[in-house]
């Protein structure tokens, strides 16, 4: 898929990519520590969605 991005789009696109990484890492964190069963589903469910998020922005790159 050629999108044809500009220098800045790429660094741009970069940045949310690996902030999406980093919520994503932040949220397992936060699960693993998490005693209550619904607070954890729910900091996984965000995780999973985070790193979804972060494949979907990848995808601009290819």
């Amino acid at each position: 898929m050629n999108h044809n991005l500009t220098e800045l789009e790429v660094e741009h696109l970069r940045s949310l990519i690996g902030g999406h990484g980093n919520v994503a890492k932040k949220l397992e964190a936060f699960a693993q520590g998490c005693t209550d069963p619904e607070l954890k589903m729910l900091f996984e469910r965000d995780a999973q969605s985070a790193k979804q998020a972060q494949q979907d922005l990848m995808s601009y790159l290819n």
